[in-house]
């Protein structure tokens, strides 16, 4: 018993002393200096959200299309009737096929492209309503006698058609005190309806957006795509068109009345309104996200090639080299960057989304090349840039293979930051009118767009909603950038 009493507490001590070597080893284990990056910048609130705001932004540039409203190309389905209209504005669409072919495309192309639409759209007026005499007497138990008489004396409300919101108003103004809404309820659900369109046998009639006279128009001209070199035969029920190959097809007017109801009536509601010529806010704001990550995008990279390139050799071969490329770069800082990318957008002589991409890469780098330059002077110096320097390695594999991966920090900073800047002087551009052509909606057009009709109704949307979008934009980056600058900070590293 004694012997293995002494085993025991031997066993015991033995496991506790291996829990301590081992505890003593997991204390000692050292992390890589991007663990304590990564752990300062998530710590960071401010950066952690303007990498939420990023984020987000890259997944609808690329998802696209696909989950725009307007899914045309450029979003551009205009509706001329219906411009300038607020927030949450909701119309019902007639939708009358194009009497041509519409080519169709795979889903990856509409994500990149869009696609055409095949209808030609034009908005109804809203449903009118209309009190007339034979409703008036069966509210007659239903409400006040001093009510009857106040609509029977109101010709305004009997003899014409009121659109439901001036048709609200009006009746509220003639009830009047308390009540208001039952009264109100009572008498909408009494008054005749009218709807914006009407079928006669093969034949619509339709009330346009704010039109005052009805259009007719061939009922088979709005389901199907027809060949407007033939003409329609209608005999009794049925009607014969022509395709857009000449080839004959025959429907009857059933048919016809089914697929309109069916296919060629929509309700769209526009959550953030339209532009100045009936265009869908929300959709166009949408792709605007594109255009500034886009721009962002290339012209980032183009400045990181020249700034890498010529702040490597700057920094790491001095001497002649080093003084006229410092030249270069300080001509080029002391010239205002608004000006400068005026400047290569007249000399290229042409707009479009890649001349902002030329333009603003070109005048980014400097900062880039800076940044560089400085971290080389630093770095070359250290033993192991000796040690490759004494086995013979070229110049070029030294910048490349051993000095680019350690200075990786500080780029990562100023790229981020560049791509504020970038997204920023693309919108000024549009602004001016020197950078993204329309229809292509860029920010900056949509601002300009809206600044123009500042005074109008609706105007203010026009400017608050892209001036916010381009703000949040270059805030998140801003944001990001200064995290990133804290978190690769080589005094608070390792805290």
């Amino acid at each position: 018993m004694a012997k293995k009493n002494t085993e025991n507490k031997r066993n015991k001590k033995t496991k506790k002393l291996k829990s301590l070597i081992l505890s003593g080893k997991k204390q000692q284990q050292l992390k890589t200096p991007y663990y304590y990056v990564k752990k300062r910048l998530f710590a960071n609130t401010p950066a952690v959200f303007g990498m939420i705001v990023i984020c987000i932004a890259v997944v609808i540039a690329l998802l696209g299309y696909s989950i725009m409203p307007d899914n045309t190309p450029n979003a551009n389905d205009r509706v001329d009737q219906i411009k300038q209209q607020p927030p949450g504005f909701r119309a019902r669409m007639l939708k009358i096929r194009k009497d041509r072919a519409v080519k169709q495309h795979n889903f990856f192309y509409k994500l990149l492209f869009g696609q055409e639409s095949d209808y030609r759209i034009i908005p109804l007026a809203d449903t009118s309503y209309q009190l007339l005499p034979p409703q008036i007497k069966a509210l007659e138990s239903k409400l006040p006698a001093n009510l009857i008489d106040s609509l029977k004396n109101k010709p305004k409300i009997t003899s014409f058609l009121r659109p439901k919101a001036d048709f609200d108003n009006m009746l509220r103004k003639i009830i009047g005190g308390q009540n208001t809404d039952k009264y109100l309820t009572t008498i909408i659900k009494q008054a005749n309806q009218v709807l914006p369109y009407q079928i006669d046998g093969v034949s619509l009639t339709y009330l346009e957006f704010g039109g005052i006279k009805s259009s007719t128009i061939q009922l088979v001209d709005v389901v199907h795509s027809i060949s407007t070199a033939k003409d329609i035969k209608v005999s009794g029920n049925r009607v014969t068109y022509y395709d857009l190959k000449d080839r004959a097809r025959m429907t009857t007017a059933e048919e016809l009345k089914q697929n309109f109801v069916k296919h060629n009536l929509e309700y769209r509601t526009f959550i953030l309104g339209t532009d100045h010529t009936g265009r869908d806010m929300l959709s166009r704001l949408l792709f605007g996200v594109r255009i500034s990550l886009g721009i962002g995008l290339v012209s980032v990279a183009i400045s990181l090639m020249v700034g890498l390139t010529l702040g490597s050799l700057a920094g790491f071969f001095g001497g002649m080299v080093d003084s006229v490329i410092m030249w270069f770069m300080t001509v080029v800082w002391s010239i205002p960057g608004i000006m400068l990318v005026i400047a290569i957008s007249l000399a290229l002589q042409s707009r479009g989304v890649w001349v902002a991409f030329v333009a603003v890469g070109l005048t980014t780098w400097v900062e880039i090349a800076r940044v560089v330059r400085g971290q080389i002077l630093s770095v070359k110096e250290k033993l192991y840039i000796e040690a490759a320097r004494a086995l013979g390695m070229h110049s070029l594999r030294i910048i490349r293979v051993h000095i680019w991966p350690n200075i990786i920090g500080p780029l990562i900073v100023i790229i981020t930051s560049n791509f504020a800047s970038a997204i920023l002087i693309e919108a000024g551009l549009s602004f001016l009118g020197l950078g993204v052509a329309p229809p292509m909606p860029s920010w900056g057009i949509m601002v300009a767009d809206g600044f123009r009709l500042m005074t109008t109704p609706g105007g203010f949307y026009l400017v608050f909603f892209p001036s916010f979008c381009i703000s949040l934009m270059v805030l998140a980056f801003n944001l990001f950038g200064n995290g990133l600058r804290d978190a690769f900070d080589p005094k608070t590293i390792t805290r």
